[in-house]
């Protein structure tokens, strides 16, 4: 809280927030004109936990877990179903460069630190989180709606 910048708010507000709210906007009246449908957001597993140091982008993935609550409810008679994917720590590119800039000489050693904080001992890949995401908009994930699903490696066990 206290190294948190206005800055730094604002500008995950706008993109976690203010960007997830023009983009249900719409494709939510899309949806009402197809009959229904399935929306996913992308929360975080900061969204259901508190993290060290992590305190704006913990406030902003909270509201999109709200956001996703929020439609779930009021969309669920118009045949819309909306859901809220929850990753822990994803091994992608950006992982690799927060690194290499924050930790030169020592990423392997952060990198593990990283992995570590999963029980499962590994950072989650893309390829499972597109997994997921696939299954809560197909017909098989037809009774789920309003929820967030952590993808964890254990975090919240």
């Amino acid at each position: 809280m206290e190294s948190t910048t206005s800055e730094t708010l604002d500008r995950l507000y706008r993109v976690n927030v203010r960007g997830m709210f023009h983009c249900l906007q719409a494709a939510i009246k899309h949806m009402i004109a197809a009959g229904g449908g399935a929306i996913v957001n992308m929360g975080a597993i900061a969204s259901l936990v508190g993290e060290e140091e992590r305190f704006a982008y913990g406030m902003s993935k909270g509201a999109v877990l709200a956001m996703t609550k929020s439609v779930a409810v009021d969309y669920v008679k118009r045949g819309i179903r909306c859901n809220c994917v929850c990753p822990s720590r994803i091994h992608t590119p950006f992982v690799d460069g927060f690194l290499a800039r924050n930790y030169p000489g020592r990423e392997a050693e952060m990198f593990a630190k990283l992995s570590a904080y999963q029980p499962m001992g590994r950072m989650g890949k893309p390829v499972e989180v597109a997994a997921l995401v696939l299954y809560l908009l197909s017909d098989e994930a037809a009774f789920v709606t309003g929820q967030a699903v952590p993808l964890d490696g254990g975090v919240l066990r």
